[in-house]
């Protein structure tokens, strides 16, 4: 899988993606991620990439100029499945959707900067809107790095154990139930009895009534959907 992101602070995320789970990915040829420097496809001499809003709303927005001219020359080298846009009123980002995401073989992340991009983007460039939550970011790029985190670990054999993943918090709509590791008691805390027998199927009906009852306490609007 490939993923291309577009930034105006790739260093932002550039060390956060090439440690543990998805630097190895990429070492390993799973997973190729470039980062794009945005100032790089302006044409202003100051590199500059954004510019008043017309109407006289305050702050900046990008411009479609550099946009439109990365994200051609990425297209015109390979065919991408999504061209998606971190935006705080996009389609909210969850497990499935990065089940879904992670089946594609080339997409490009635009990270969202100032006061937003110009809507000419988000209707001709644009596939896909997403946003990690409801509330506002400074850029998009921490935005971007959760995504592909979350989706680059969902690659086939990224992970060294492969029913790790589909075992996760949120994969079946569920949060996933407590687990434990030795020592099987410590300062009187016990592990579960049903975890210490043996017992799998004894074990699989507790965890299956841990997930529902820690969901139905903690997380009730999971069951809703």
């Amino acid at each position: 899988m490939r993923i291309d992101i577009i930034t105006v602070l790739p260093e932002m995320i550039e060390r956060t993606l090439n440690c543990s789970i998805i630097g190895r990915a990429q070492e390993r040829g799973l997973l190729e991620l470039r980062l794009h420097q945005l100032r790089d496809y302006s044409t202003d001499k100051w590199k500059r990439v954004d510019d008043y809003p017309f109407g006289g709303e305050p702050g900046m927005v990008m411009q479609i100029e550099p946009i439109d001219r990365i994200i051609t020359e990425l297209k015109s080298e390979r065919e991408y499945d999504d061209v998606i846009y971190t935006s705080p009123d996009g389609q909210k980002f969850d497990q499935p959707m990065a089940n879904e995401l992670s089946l594609l073989s080339n997409i490009i992340i635009l990270c969202g900067h100032y006061k937003g991009i110009d809507y000419r983007i988000r209707e001709h460039l644009i596939t896909r809107e997403i946003s990690i939550g409801d509330y506002v970011l400074t850029g998009g790029e921490l935005a971007a790095a959760v995504m592909t985190d979350a989706i680059a670990r969902l690659i086939p054999g990224v992970l060294n154990d492969a029913g790790s993943a589909l075992s996760d918090t949120f994969q079946d709509n569920l949060l996933a139930p407590p687990i434990y590791t030795r020592p099987a008691e410590y300062k009187g805390w016990r592990v579960p009895d049903v975890l210490l027998s043996g017992h799998e199927a004894n074990i699989a009906k507790w965890r299956m009534e841990q997930a529902l009852e820690r969901t139905k306490r903690l997380r009730p609007d999971l069951l809703e959907d």
